[in-house]
């Protein structure tokens, strides 16, 4: 294990945000900024993203859960209107779309890959 603290540290102002691009997905105006990959699995459990006014990630489950902290704006998950410091954990397992009328920044922890289901 390197124990060198730096190369674990991410400097939120100096990463930039780039489109999240998913096969088969519209994700149109949602932007990502990766906090932490996962060599293993080859992905990223750890993100930032961002919805600009309007944005809509569709209808998908989560096989192992996930954390949400929305850290600017506001996000729609099934109904439920969450603002700046709200927190939503999802259990294995959970469906859900989400939605922005105004835009957003949240902080996700997202264990396993996301499956995109017809709503």
């Amino acid at each position: 294990m390197n124990t060198e603290i730096l190369n674990y540290i991410v400097r939120g102002n100096e990463t930039e945000w780039i489109p999240l691009k998913e096969d088969g997905v519209d994700t149109r105006g949602i932007f990502v900024k990766v906090l932490r990959f996962d060599e293993q699995t080859k992905r990223s459990p750890t993100i930032l993203l961002k919805f600009a006014a309007g944005a809509k990630y569709p209808y998908h489950n989560h096989p192992g859960g996930e954390e949400v902290f929305v850290l600017e704006g506001d996000a729609i998950f099934e109904g439920q209107k969450l603002s700046a410091g709200d927190y939503l954990y999802t259990p294995p397992d959970f469906k859900h779309e989400v939605t922005t009328e105004n835009g957003c920044v949240m902080l996700f922890i997202i264990p396993e890959e996301v499956e995109i289901l017809k709503s």
